[in-house]
């Protein structure tokens, strides 16, 4: 595969992340959404780490499959997605924050 994760690749793919799931959560924020800036970082470079793991594995033991530390992050957010789904007063509240 040949995803050479030396320091400089896992730092610019971190900061990637994390700028960028940043800007989706300044703009939550701003419109005083539930997931704002911190969540949306937090859950960004986590699964950022968690995709790079695979990698890692592969590179350092020839075996083994990233796709399956990816489903694990997949799970774990619709988990988490899925509990901010409210229903208050016949209202529907949290869809855009679960689907996000």
């Amino acid at each position: 595969m040949g995803m050479l994760l030396d320091a400089y690749t896992v730092i610019m793919r971190l900061l990637l992340a994390a700028v960028l799931s940043g800007l989706i959560g300044i703009e939550r924020g701003r419109h005083g959404r539930a997931a704002g800036l911190r969540t949306y970082i937090l859950v960004s470079v986590g699964a950022c780490v968690c995709a790079m793991t695979g990698g890692f594995m592969i590179e350092q033991a020839g075996t083994g499959d990233p796709s399956r530390i990816a489903s694990g992050v997949v799970s774990g957010i619709g988990f988490l997605g899925a509990g901010m789904i409210i229903i208050k007063n016949g209202k529907v509240t949290g869809l855009t924050t679960a689907a996000a």
